[in-house]
């Protein structure tokens, strides 16, 4: 059984490292996103975070229905509840400067945005954002990932480059 957590900045290379891991071994898939905030709809703008506790039964079926897994996000309150479980927990620490060429060379996501172009209409408020990573103390900051980071007692890495996207 395999069970790692891969965390870090927006752009950073969280999907894309946990789809290599996907494929090199066969496990199964969360990305964080898809549990963290209520369906959005024409109404509801901008979207809205479900509650930790909506999260958590979502994450919970994920873990009840598969043995090995990577689940990723830059969520650390939706970290900490799965942390218990992994074994392997990968923090991806790059630089400022090479989330935000990641993010500007991001392909369209198209399990978040609607089109390439409502993605890319997103781009300066998400480089914005990757530029405030070191300055916030929410639960998306890096002074968080850092606590998940020093207090999990498993196998850890810390990846400082895009290197890690290849593992």
């Amino acid at each position: 059984m395999t069970k790692i957590v891969v965390f870090g900045n927006s752009g950073s290379g969280k999907s894309t490292l946990a789809k290599n891991l996907v494929k090199m071994r066969h496990i199964a898939h969360l990305d964080l996103d898809s549990v963290a905030w209520a369906p959005s709809n024409a109404t509801t703008s901008p979207p809205s975070r479900l509650s930790i506790s909506e999260s958590k039964v979502l994450i919970e079926t994920f873990l009840s229905k598969n043995t090995s897994w990577v689940i990723e996000g830059c969520y650390s309150d939706l970290l900490a509840e799965v942390l218990p479980y992994a074994d392997e927990l990968i923090f991806l620490n790059l630089p400022i400067n090479l989330c935000v060429e990641n993010a500007k060379a991001r392909p369209w996501e198209p399990h978040k945005y609607a089109s390439k172009q409502a993605q890319d209409a997103n781009l300066s408020m998400l480089i914005d954002w990757i530029k405030d990573y070191e300055n916030r103390t929410d639960t998306f900051s890096k002074q968080s990932h850092q606590a998940l980071y020093d207090s999990f007692e498993g196998t850890k890495t810390m990846y400082t480059s895009n290197s890690h996207s290849e593992r």
